[in-house]
């Protein structure tokens, strides 16, 4: 019996002998094939960053597209009221622009939703998001109204309704096709956005300098302290055409001549000047030039001025940026997700 014993301990231990081994063996395959692992304690493995990689725009450059496009709103809805003038000066606000941010970002929040209403499209679009977009409006209007409740009036909720139809059918869609590609420069994948793209672009940018610069000068010589800012829509063309021209000017003296930023800057500052006397000059003969500079030193007609130059340089430094952002920028088709792969329908 104890013979019988000793051999049936020695198969088992036999046994459990040959399953560690193979278990052993299995978990060497398996790091074979699979490649090291590395604790949590030791060096973190990180993916080199790929310039082929798309993402999705980051938080930062969301908000600064809601910011300037609401701006460029504000403008273009309180330019239209004093159509009769042909300067056409719209309103806006540092506030405004903070708060169009903030709300747009909620708004992404809701238009992402919209996959809970797949069988009721309709829903979503005339109805659900429109009463949120327009109740969001309400509240944030009467959160910055002087008086404690605004009055919304049949015109206000018919124009914050097309709007929210706007958002929902064109705005949104559009930007949920955008993909930034963080390390990509000259070239790369694809091509950058179009022509008409990047006008608009520009042109929301300086509808925001404008508004931001004259709300400084409001607030430090008037002591207005709600930071009110104008422009002009004729300022749209200007800055849009300009910040092309600008922009053909970096692609080819960074890349073809290799000229530092330091060259590059009475370049871009001579086309300004020259950009802005033109459009002045042109503007005056339909009495729809928004700016005189006759009382400021060193002006030229009434319509440049040398005091301005700081700003000027500044803003050619930072047009220089926004070409480098834009050019990492590329737009997917409807059917391609964010990693470039076509959905399955």
């Amino acid at each position: 019996m104890l013979t019988v014993a000793s051999s049936f301990t020695k198969c088992g231990e036999e046994e459990n002998r040959i399953l560690v081994d193979a278990h052993s063996d299995g978990i060497m395959a398996s790091r074979w094939t699979d490649g090291p692992r590395i604790r949590s304690g030791s060096l973190k493995t990180q993916q080199e960053p790929c310039a082929d990689c798309p993402q999705e725009l980051p938080r930062w450059m969301r908000l600064y597209f809601y910011g300037t496009h609401g701006v460029t709103l504000d403008v273009l809805l309180s330019s239209v009221l004093r159509y009769r003038d042909p300067k056409l000066v719209g309103f806006s606000s540092p506030y405004l622009c903070v708060t169009h941010s903030l709300t747009h970002l909620a708004l992404e929040k809701i238009y992402s939703q919209k996959s809970c209403f797949r069988g009721w499209p309709v829903v979503f679009h005339l109805l659900f998001y429109p009463s949120v977009y327009i109740g969001l409006q309400v509240l944030v209007g009467n959160a910055l109204a002087e008086q404690q409740l605004a009055q919304v009036s049949w015109t206000q909720l018919a124009i914050h309704y097309v709007l929210a139809l706007y958002f929902t059918r064109v705005f949104h869609r559009g930007l949920s096709r955008l993909r930034y590609y963080p390390h990509l420069h000259h070239g790369g994948p694809g091509g950058p956005l179009p022509g008409a793209a990047r006008f608009v672009f520009f042109g929301m940018h300086g509808f925001l300098d404008e508004v931001l610069f004259t709300s400084a000068f409001n607030l430090v010589e008037k002591r207005e302290r709600g930071l009110s800012g104008h422009t002009s829509l004729w300022s749209f063309v200007m800055y849009g055409s300009c910040g092309l021209v600008v922009e053909k000017l970096y692609l080819y003296l960074r890349f073809s001549r290799r000229w530092s930023a330091w060259r590059r800057l009475p370049v871009y500052v001579c086309v300004i000047y020259t950009w802005e006397l033109c459009w002045g000059l042109l503007l005056r003969q339909f009495h729809a030039c928004s700016w005189d500079y006759s009382h400021y030193p060193h002006n030229f007609m009434g319509l440049i001025t040398l005091l301005y130059l700081p700003g000027w340089v500044c803003l050619s430094l930072y047009q220089d940026v926004l070409s480098n952002v834009l050019l990492r920028i590329r737009c997917v088709s409807r059917d391609e997700d964010i990693n470039g792969q076509k959905r399955l329908l």
